[in-house]
């Protein structure tokens, strides 16, 4: 595997497209004529109601984990794609994702572990989250940071959805009271899936049971080289996909006593993703069009008259933004349908593009690259492999 590969993780499995004649520039997209008559109801999608894919990221955070930390960064939504391509039955499971932090001497907790986030939807939170982790020398306990996510997260009781967790560190495996071999038996019982990741030579990582770890869950185990830096490829359709993105986030109609502070979360995030790099941002931006993981009912008036058709019914008006106050519940339902069709649109243009975004990285990578993985393609393995066995498509 070389460096470069990574970037495929974004489109690995979205079949070859067209891109429409016109991008998301901001001359083209705003001269579009959305009529309200022709965008009088919510769109319906096929997001399965009956499972969830859901993985829970272990991550350790003493004072030498702070490439692994990075990388993480960098990969969030390199694994998030990797999830939204994956069905059941020829639907698109919900997709959530948990964050634990473990071995920082600045967790208040006799195990020196942390859940920084549940098993949510919520991707700018984890994305928040993920960006505020700092690492501090401790004491790595996976038994015990296994055991608290298998017991204490919200899993999904249907056999159906597939449950992963994935625990990355570079120290012993066993080390801690907490028999990790008993734990990680018990969450295999339940259907959750333990995966590890050594941060250092794979005979190091075997001689320290982090193999055995991945056996014993039935999962798989990587070694990775936590201290290099990711590589990305450039492609010529990044700068129209960010496009995209700005007037994506346009779409979006916050509601509630917290809504503004949400939406300026979700610019913050954008901002944390191009820090990295803007191929990373372009990764957030195919995330964000992927309806089964991107979901912001709980601030965005769109996502929530979509789930909720009688929501607007009832909504406050104190609950609404300024350029929807004073208005009739029937232009309200009129002015969501309109974002609604346009966010449609344009989710449907950065599938196209990211199509051709790939096939560009893939002629790249046959170029050039040495081999290597990171966190992001460790991931993308064993997602894909686990996917086959529990009767999952690609």
């Amino acid at each position: 595997m070389t460096t470069l590969k990574i970037l495929a993780v974004a489109a690995a499995f979205l079949s070859s497209g067209t891109v429409p004649g016109t991008g998301c520039s901001k001359s083209n997209t705003e001269n579009r004529s959305l009529s309200v008559q022709n965008a009088s109801a919510i769109p319906a999608h096929t997001i399965s109601k009956d499972n969830k894919i859901q993985v829970a990221l272990l991550l350790d955070t003493s004072n030498s984990m702070d490439g692994l930390i990075d990388q993480a960064k960098s990969r969030l939504w390199n694994i998030v794609n990797t999830l939204t391509t994956l069905k059941y039955n020829g639907q698109t499971p919900q997709v959530e994702i948990a964050l634990y932090e473990y071995g920082n001497d600045g967790i208040r907790d006799e195990n020196y572990i942390r859940q920084v986030t549940p098993l949510t939807q919520d991707l700018d939170l984890v994305s928040e989250k993920l960006f505020a982790l700092r690492t501090n020398g401790g004491s790595e306990y996976c038994g015990a940071v296994i055991r608290d996510a298998s017991n204490n997260l919200n899993w999904d009781g249907n056999e159906k959805s597939m449950k992963l967790i994935y625990i990355a560190g570079n120290e012993p495996f066993d080390q801690g009271r907490i028999n990790y071999k008993d734990v990680i038996s018990k969450a295999k019982n339940k259907n959750i899936y333990t995966n590890t990741i050594f941060c250092g030579s794979r005979e190091e990582g075997i001689r320290d049971y982090w193999q055995n770890g991945a056996v014993t869950g039935g999962g798989k185990y990587f070694n990775i080289d936590s201290d290099r830096k990711v590589i990305y490829i450039e492609t010529p359709y990044d700068i129209r996909i960010s496009e995209c993105n700005a007037k994506l986030n346009d779409t979006y109609i916050y509601y509630g006593n917290r809504g503004s502070e949400y939406k300026m979360k979700q610019i913050t995030q954008d901002k944390n993703a191009e820090v990295q790099s803007v191929s990373n941002l372009v990764e957030r931006t195919v995330s964000k069009s992927k309806k089964n993981a991107y979901k912001n009912e709980h601030w965005d008036l769109v996502d929530r008259a979509e789930k909720d058709a009688g929501f607007i019914a009832s909504v406050q008006e104190s609950e609404l933004p300024a350029e929807l106050k004073g208005k009739s519940k029937e232009e309200i339902k009129k002015a969501v349908a309109v974002k609604s069709a346009e966010r449609e649109k344009i989710q449907k243009e950065i599938e196209e593009l990211s199509k051709k975004r790939q096939t560009y990285i893939d002629g790249e990578m046959k170029k050039r690259g040495t081999d290597a993985d990171d966190l992001g393609k460790a991931i993308e393995n064993s997602i894909q492999e686990l996917a086959k066995k529990n009767g999952y498509s690609l």
